[in-house]
């Protein structure tokens, strides 16, 4: 066991959700701050949301402790219950009824008309007491429609007193069930919707010395401040995983009796349970998103160069004189029939023949011509 190496009272890394524990991030403060205002303020229906491992059901767990003395609390960690089943536990957490009256059979078969019945006498007994009901509802985001339907006309009931108070408590999917178009009643009536982010990197190294001090007044380990740089990459700031990881690295630094935590111990627990990235992914998480973009981009870059070297610009194109068109034959002139030549012309024509120069001379009438050597 480490915790007595380190000087520790117990682990303070433990997966199970204690309020002693508790860090107030920004996020986390403010949360827990409205939803105290809006159930003072006797409002009906809260939302608490956030990612899985954020702290949801740890900062539940502290609401409790922090409600008026006239406030009656319920948690409900299952959601998986029918309308029955739910309002058995709100009666049973509420102390109406107690746990023994679960095996008597009047009450395990009570119909949900009188287990309503029942919750609604003791409401109307808050209302001299100026108290409430509130009833916490952890992983809502798995309640069924006519469950969550049914918790509307429930809450309604005393709506004038404001007697019962509803706080969902679940991952981002729960938003999305309440805006389906069957629940919009419900949703309208949603006062508060508040949302536990993970923590950042300086938070990181607020949230390991808190639950180190918490655990313990000697300790005796310090978390290098690469060591903790590194276990918000690796993490992502979700105190769970913040919590396996910086556990089994003080258990490896015990066996190796050392008392500083460093990146090479939190990178090995890292691999103890499976949660280790690659070393590329953790070093240089940005270059790893940006190649196949980049690769992407430079192809497309390069099909224009090449497109540009191979096509004229638009104005050369215009500016070029037109090349100039291939020869084409003349159009073929339709023959016409030879029209009979006067006689008087046909002199005239062969006394012009004569007159031109090399022209030969005619013969008279009755010579013969010579004949050729």
């Amino acid at each position: 066991m480490y915790e007595s190496f380190y000087g520790l009272a117990q682990s303070p890394f433990a997966l199970a959700p204690d309020p002693r524990f508790l860090y107030l991030s920004e996020s986390h403060q403010a949360a827990i701050q409205r939803i105290l205002r809006a159930l003072r303020r006797r409002e009906s229906f809260l939302v608490l949301s956030g990612d899985i491992g954020t702290g949801k059901t740890t900062l539940c767990r502290a609401l409790l402790e922090q409600l008026d003395k006239t406030a009656f609390s319920c948690l409900i960690l299952n959601p998986f219950l029918s309308i029955d089943e739910l309002l058995r536990q709100m009666l049973i957490d509420y102390g109406v009824v107690s746990r023994e009256a679960l095996q008597h059979e009047r009450f395990a078969q009570a119909t949900t008309h009188e287990l309503i019945g029942t919750l609604s006498e003791f409401l109307l007994t808050l209302a001299p007491l100026r108290g409430s009901a509130v009833v916490i509802i952890d992983e809502a985001q798995h309640l069924k429609p006519v469950v969550l339907e049914q918790l509307r006309i429930i809450a309604g009931l005393h709506s004038d007193a404001r007697l019962l108070q509803i706080v969902l408590v679940g991952q981002p999917a729960l938003l999305e069930v309440l805006s389906a178009d069957d629940l919009r009643q419900l949703d309208q009536r949603i006062s508060l919707k508040a949302m536990l982010r993970p923590l950042d990197r300086k938070d990181v190294g607020h949230y390991v010395a808190h639950r180190l001090t918490v655990a313990g007044e000697s300790v005796s380990v310090v978390f290098e401040r690469s060591a903790l740089k590194r276990l918000h990459v690796l993490s992502a700031g979700v105190p769970r995983v913040i919590n396996l990881l910086c556990d089994r690295a003080l258990m490896a630094g015990a066996e190796r009796g050392v008392h500083e935590i460093t990146p090479a111990m939190i990178d090995a627990a890292a691999d103890a349970v499976s949660f280790r990235r690659s070393a590329a992914d953790v070093d240089r998480p940005h270059r790893r998103r940006w190649l196949p973009a980049a690769g992407i981009a430079l192809l497309v870059v390069g099909a224009l160069i090449a497109t540009a070297l191979t096509v004229v610009p638009l104005h050369r194109v215009v500016e070029a004189q037109p090349p100039a068109l291939p020869a084409q034959p003349p159009p073929r002139v339709p023959e016409i029939a030879a029209l009979p030549i006067p006689p008087e012309e046909a002199e005239l024509e062969a006394a012009a023949a004569a007159r031109a120069p090399g022209a030969p001379v005619p013969a008279a009438p009755g010579a013969t011509t010579p004949a050729q050597p």
